[in-house]
């Protein structure tokens, strides 16, 4: 059984060191044309992740919810997607891959409307500390 929330906060580290090391890279050489891979990476990557995370860490039940695994899943497939689209369209000028870029954004963007339903229908009052 994968433990979400500590799985996410895991998988949040790796965004944060491509996020930092992107951003890096591009005061090193001058060159800032990957801010939006360097933004999109640190925001639903490091951010939100850990953030999503520590709920699920803290609400069991939040994680224990259909819409917990459906989140993780497309969050952590979109996500990918959109970011390795972003980057290669960005450094190698190819267009072509809007579609995957949109796919990406679609699945994470689902992701997320998916995290928000499930915060709003399974974190009670009676679960606060």
């Amino acid at each position: 059984m994968i433990l979400i929330g500590k799985t996410l906060i895991k998988i949040s580290t790796v965004y944060f060191v491509i996020g930092t090391l992107i951003g890096y890279y591009m005061s090193i050489v001058h060159n800032y044309d990957l801010t939006p891979v360097h933004v999109h990476i640190n925001l639903l990557g490091w951010t939100a992740l850990t953030l999503a995370g520590i709920l699920y860490h803290l609400f069991p039940k939040l994680a224990a919810a259909k819409l917990g695994k459906i989140h993780f899943w497309l969050h952590n497939i979109g996500l990918p997607l959109m970011m390795a689209g972003l980057f290669l369209m960005i450094a190698f000028q190819l267009e072509s891959l809007t579609t995957v870029i949109a796919g990406g954004a679609t699945l994470t963007t689902a992701g997320v409307l998916i995290f928000a339903l499930n915060v709003w229908m399974h974190l009670n009052e009676e679960d606060a500390a």
